[in-house]
């Protein structure tokens, strides 16, 4: 076995870890709110039913909750487990946000959970609710703290390498709160989170609206959800524009594969739909798509918000583009070579205690400070993450996020005209959308995360340079024994929901 095996045991593992947190993660994060709304309309009304209503879906999140809470712990511990580099080398600037989410934002959630869950007849209506919005609150900023961290490593800012310690350490935490990857991707996210929240309720609902089992709760439910679902969808389109528009600033390579670019074009369109050419190569002249159907200028307009931008291909950021000052990924390389070589000579001439040395490769350091990941790269097209799994991944996402709108919408609408009830094929949608959320989810993180491959940290830190010096073996055992519990924690989860979704509300 060697080095690149066990990169992508520990690869995998952390990816096995990551999609079974993301089964559970968003429902906790929509849920919540609906939850919050719908106890704000008890408290205001004062209608037991709402009440009712409030602990049936209340009890719902509880089992999600709990289980979900387990794959994030194991999640934050692979990195020092199997990325020991990258927590070493990176650990004063990830650790914060971690640090932060873990004071705050979980003990916020954690403390009002108890209250929340356990706290009906104990505390008052009002304190009760207070709490509700807590946890839901809580919940969020769980996720901005993660997110934070997330868009650091997909976007590094307000950090400098110091070279005496051979590390990244913050100067700004501001810049690295702050940053637009950052910003847009918690917003993008969390507005995942709600539209499968709202699927949840959505498709609960209509099920016991088509066994004609406790109608009037399933009508309030289905209009709080798809509301909520509605708003959150249109929330998730702006957001995904912006999101899609920081990318084009600091991720072109991914933006490329997303759409299966290589000739970079002005006045690029997006694909539609259409099957990606798997023979086509760098720098060859093969068509990219064996057949697609583009919409005129919509790439340009959603990477750099003009539709007669040009966005550059795989082959302008692989190759270079002279015309129009792209950098050949090769030149990029050879300076990452000649700030590790600087950083080399630095240690060494520190040790011998030659200033001048030191000062001259300080300086060559400092001038290819920011090309320093592409030094441990062997060839060019190492820059280029995996199309087909990008491409088709962000089609699926994007396709199912339109679906969803289109869904509630017609929801709602049948459901505010007293119709809902008889829209037999409509609630069966509703029923069968559900897993389609969550493919949705998995698949927009398979974009974010498999698209800014090979990097670790983009541009800084490679996959295969961050990951621990530990035996193959133990990580492909400990690889199988998560798929085991994660799948059985996830088989749990949804036959503890399914069977009290089958009692239905009364006994919540």
């Amino acid at each position: 076995m060697d080095h690149t095996l066990l990169v992508e045991l520990s690869r995998a593992q952390f990816a096995l870890t990551a999609l079974y947190h993301w089964l559970f993660v968003p429902l906790t994060l929509g849920l919540s709110f609906i939850i919050a709304i719908m106890e704000s309309i008890y408290v205001k009304t004062k209608n037991p039913e709402w009440k009712k209503l409030t602990k049936f879906w209340m009890a719902l999140f509880a089992i999600n909750f709990a289980i979900g809470l387990a794959t994030g712990i194991i999640l934050e511990f692979e990195f020092g487990t199997n990325w020991s580099n990258y927590s070493w080398i990176v650990g004063d600037l990830f650790g914060a946000p971690l640090a932060i989410e873990g004071i705050m934002a979980f003990f916020l959630e954690s403390t009002f959970f108890a209250v929340m869950f356990f706290g009906w007849e104990k505390v008052s209506p009002k304190m009760h609710l207070f709490s509700t919005w807590l946890v839901a609150i809580g919940s969020n900023l769980s996720a901005l703290w993660i997110l934070v961290a997330n868009g650091w490593m997909q976007h590094p800012v307000g950090m400098e390498f110091n070279l005496e310690r051979a590390r990244f350490e913050m100067k700004s935490f501001a810049d690295v709160l702050f940053n637009p990857n950052a910003v847009s991707k918690f917003l993008h996210t969390i507005g995942s989170g709600y539209v499968m929240g709202s699927l949840f309720v959505v498709g609960v609902s209509s099920w016991f609206l088509l066994k004609n089992r406790h109608t009037l709760f399933a009508k309030r439910s289905i209009i709080v959800g798809a509301s909520f679902g509605f708003l959150a969808s249109i929330f998730l389109l702006v957001t995904g524009d912006e999101s899609a528009h920081q990318i084009a600033q600091s991720q072109p390579t991914k933006l490329a594969a997303m759409e299966g670019l290589y000739d970079g074009k002005h006045r690029a369109g997006i694909v539609a739909i259409g099957q990606l050419n798997t023979n086509k190569k760098i720098g060859d002249t093969q068509d990219e798509f064996i057949w697609s159907i583009e919409i005129p200028y919509a790439l340009s307009f959603l990477g750099f918000h003009n539709i007669n931008a040009f966005v550059p291909g795989i082959d302008d950021l692989v190759l270079g583009n002279t015309t129009l000052g792209i950098e050949p990924a090769q030149s990029k390389l050879d300076k990452g070579k000649q700030a590790l070589e600087a950083l080399r000579t630095y240690k060494e001439a520190q040790q011998m205690n030659n200033v001048p040395t030191q000062e001259e490769a300080l300086a060559l350091f400092r001038t290819n400070e920011s090309y320093l990941g592409y030094g441990y790269l062997d060839k060019p097209e190492k820059i280029i993450p995996p199309v087909a799994l990008t491409f088709y991944s962000f089609h699926i996402m994007v396709g199912l996020g339109s679906w969803f709108l289109a869904l509630f919408f017609f929801v709602l609408y049948f459901s505010m005209i007293g119709k809902i009830g008889s829209k037999k094929l409509l609630l069966y949608a509703g029923l069968f959308s559900i897993p389609l959320g969550y493919i949705a989810g998995e698949a927009g993180w398979i974009v974010a995360e498999v698209g800014r491959q090979p990097w670790a940290i983009q541009g800084m830190l490679p996959v295969g340079m961050a990951s621990s010096h530990i035996d193959e073996v133990s990580v492909m055992i400990t690889l199988g024994l998560f798929a085991i519990i994660f799948t059985a924690l996830l088989i749990a989860e949804v036959k503890i929901m399914l069977k009290q979704i089958t009692i239905g509300p009364e006994e919540a």
